[in-house]
Formats: structure tokens, C-alpha cells, sequence
């Protein structure tokens, strides 16, 4: 189909174009920008006026509940909740049930994905089987089935050879683990250590827990030479060693979610299960060292950590209550809150939710706007204000700590391979 989109201010991040242009797409491609033909026939048109028609996001952390987990979520809430939000690709962990080991387990969830005709769907495969951390899978075979990487999801590897020879095995075809910084033992706590913790008889989680992790992971990666990428940092001192380590030289690139470049361990407020959340909301100075590492790059992409969990699973005792919160349909409003608030920009926001975690899976394309390029557009009106009520949420995990949160910019539509898979209702 011929889609036209007019009248809209175009904001390329990758290659900064930033100014009102109209777009051509056919073909599922992007066939013009700002000059378009004369004899370009639209069979749909979308007027952007006071809307940014930008790259469709990249989610690197969504947890979609299937297979397994369907009282949580359905692939096919989940990926309508994804194009709700803009996002038109992203990535899911292995921690399904049964989990991501097997080939025909990947193949089977992206026909279902690719079925459903909404995001792209890209799967993680598990490092071992089962994610029991004892015998690893066969990661050539499932990369053929369509995984674009490997972890153990929340399932910290304790033993050191086992990860080393994953390192190993991945070094050797050039695949990227995909690792939770955490060591096994210290990170059982509920909440982030300190005096909140302490106060509120809460376990706690130090920092500990994740430097460690990180200092083991990045000497084996000295000694075999494999990439790795760190999912979502809590910590300054976590940062440091990221910063230290590429200025190195080593292949590591990492994220954070929007939780914890928002929020601190003060919103768990009195017990607040919705602020239950893996990693654990830490103090205002590790707020703040994340949103500097995510402003000059050291970390490379912001993600949702969407995690929809069914209700009788989070009206618990906080320290019973299963962690997780939905976040596909608020990453792009709180990119947006964050590159205000922190003085990054809209360019800079919008580049950590699409071209910059997009090159590190480059099997999600380029998202970028140029002629040529896969029609992967998400358009939104950056001035709608907006105050979040769970329940409107498309995702069947109606459970955020953001919720009752004003927040600006609004999807009106989400285009995927130049074809239009949703639109705001009006009214």
C-alpha cells in the first residue's frame, strides 16, 4: 500500500535531520522524504500536523508471557500494547514457559508473533538449558531458529566456568550475551540496600550484588574476547565500571529501564507492591549517575523492563509480591520526560528507544528515516498531556508504579513495514 504522511516534523536521530517534510512509502519501504514525486499516488494518507513522525521504537526488554505465563499476559495484548506504545520491534527475554532452549520453541513464538501482523519480534535465547545454569544450549542452532542473543534472563549464572564457556562458545561465532549483572548470593534482598531498607525491615539487595557480577564478567571477557551486553543498570558504581571498561576498549554495551532512571527507593512509599521491581529502585545519586551514563552514551539504550503481572500476584506482602511492572506503552512518554527533565533533548531521547538499541540488534533494521529504509514510523502528538490510568492500558498488566503520573506525548499511529497497525481512537 501507498501511504503518504504529511505535514509532520520528521526527527531522523541518526543522522539528524530534524524539520516539517512529508514522507512517501511503498512498498513497505520509505520511498521519498520532503521531495516527493509528482506522480506518487497515495492510497492512505495520515496528516501529521502538530505531530513528530519519528523511527519506531526498540524495546531490547519485553516480556510478552508466552508461552506459559498467559493469565499474565497474551502475545496478542502484549504486542498490541507494543504498537500503542510506537513500538515496532522488540526484543523478549527466554524466561518463558517452557523456556527459549529449544529451536522449535523460537520458531513457534515468532510464527505466532509474525501471525499477529503488529511488532517485530525478536527472541533471546537461554545461555543453558532451562536456565539452570549447568549445560548450555546449542546457541548456533537456536541463532538459525531466530535468536539474536543469549541470557539467563533474572537467573544469575553463579558458576564462573559455565559462563566462561558460554563466553567461550559465544566469542567463537561472534554471538552477544545478553547478562543481568547479579551475583546469586547477594542479590536476594527485596529492595535496594540502605537506610529506607533498613527502616522498612526489608532484605536487602547492595551494590554489591551487581559489581561483582560485572567485575567477573568483564575479566572473562578480557580473556576470550566476547561481547556482552548489560541489561539494565541500577548503580553509579555499576556505571563506572562500564565507563572504565569501554574506555578499554572491550565490547561491552548496556541499558536501563525506565524505572530506574525515574524512580527511587523512596516511591516504594509504604510498601507500595507496584514498586516491587527487579533491579531494585536505588538512592538519588544512582538516579542520577544513570541519567548522565544514558545523556553521553556510556549507556546505550533506555528500555520498558515491560513485566505484566496478574493482580492476585501483586496484592501481597511487598516482599511476597512478584516483581515487574508494565511499561511497553510508557517508554516513549518517559524518554520524553527524561531528555526534558535532564537536558539530553528530544533528539538524544529519542535516539536511546530506536537507532541506538537498533545497532545493537541489527536483525531489527537501521530505524532510521531515510529513502530506502523499512517504513517503521511512530507517529505522536509530543504536546498531548495525558494522565496514566492503568486500566486504559492496552497490556493485560495493569499494575506501574507510574500510575496517576501526568505525562506528555501521545501515539496517534504506529507504522510497520508501511502498514499502518494502529491508530488512536478519537473521541
Amino acid at each position: 500500500m501507498n501511504i503518504l504522511i504529511k505535514n509532520g516534523r520528521v526527527i531522523d536521530p541518526a543522522s539528524g535531520f530534524d524539520e516539517q517534510a512529508d514522507i512517501a512509502i511503498a512498498g513497505g519501504r520509505i520511498a521519498a522524504l520532503k521531495n516527493i514525486p509528482a506522480d506518487f499516488r497515495a492510497e492512505q494518507s495520515i496528516d501529521a500536523q502538530g505531530c513528530i513522525v519519528a523511527p519506531g521504537l526498540v524495546d531490547l526488554a519485553a516480556r510478552l508471557r508466552e508461552p506459559g505465563y498467559e493469565q499474565q499476559g497474551m502475545l496478542d495484548t502484549e504486542m498490541a500494547a507494543s504498537v500503542a506504545g510506537g513500538v515496532t520491534s522488540l526484543v523478549c527475554p527466554p524466561d518463558t514457559d517452557p523456556v527459549l532452549d529449544e529451536p522449535g520453541l523460537v520458531e513457534m513464538l515468532k510464527y505466532r508473533a509474525e501471525k499477529l501482523k503488529k511488532a517485530r519480534l525478536f527472541p533471546l535465547g537461554a545461555i543453558t538449558r532451562g536456565l539452570k545454569g549447568e549445560i548450555l544450549t546449542e546457541m548456533a542452532e537456536l541463532t538459525e531458529a531466530g535468536c539474536v542473543g543469549f541470557g539467563q534472563a533474572e537467573v544469575p549464572l553463579s558458576n564462573t566456568q559455565v559462563l566462561q564457556r558460554a563466553l567461550q562458545y559465544a566469542a567463537t561465532f561472534g554471538y552477544t550475551l545478553w547478562l543481568r549483572p547479579l551475583d546469586r548470593d547477594l542479590g536476594k534482598g527485596v529492595a535496594a540496600s540502605g537506610p529506607l531498607a533498613t527502616r522498612l525491615g526489608l532484605a536487602g539487595v547492595p551494590v554489591a550484588a551487581e559489581t561483582i557480577a560485572i567485575f567477573t564478567i568483564v575479566e572473562l571477557m578480557r580473556s576470550t574476547g566476547a561481547k556482552v551486553h548489560l541489561c539494565r543498570l541500577s548503580s553509579a558504581a555499576a556505571v563506572a565500571l562500564v565507563r572504565a571498561a569501554r574506555a578499554e576498549g572491550l565490547p561491552l554495551t548496556c541499558d536501563v529501564s525506565i524505572n530506574s532512571l525515574h524512580l527511587i527507593d523512596t516511591d516504594i512509599g509504604y510498601f507500595d507492591s507496584r514498586a516491587r521491581l527487579t533491579p531494585p529502585l536505588r538512592q538519588q545519586r544512582d538516579r542520577e549517575a544513570l541519567s548522565a551514563a544514558l545523556a553521553d552514551g556510556t549507556i546505550d539504550a533506555l528500555v520498558s523492563d515491560h513485566t505484566p503481572v496478574e493482580t492476585d500476584a501483586k496484592t501481597l506482602p511487598f516482599a511476597e509480591a512478584e516483581p515487574g511492572a508494565t511499561g511497553l506503552e510508557l517508554l516513549l512518554p518517559l524518554a520524553l520526560k527524561w531528555g526534558e527533565q535532564s537536558g539530553a533533548g528530544i533528539r538524544r531521547a529519542l535516539e536511546v528507544v530506536s537507532c541506538a538499541p537498533a545497532r545493537l540488534v541489527p536483525a531489527t533494521g537501521t530505524a532510521r528515516i531515510a529513502a530506502g529504509e523499512a517504513a517503521d514510523l511512530c507517529i505522536f502528538d509530543p504536546a498531548h498531556e495525558w494522565q496514566l490510568n492503568p486500566e486504559a492500558l492496552c497490556s493485560q498488566g495493569k499494575h506501574t508504579p507510574f500510575a496517576g503520573y501526568a505525562l506528555r506525548g501521545r501515539v496517534r499511529s504506529t507504522v510497520v513495514g508501511g502498514c499502518v497497525v494502529y491508530q488512536q481512537q478519537q473521541g
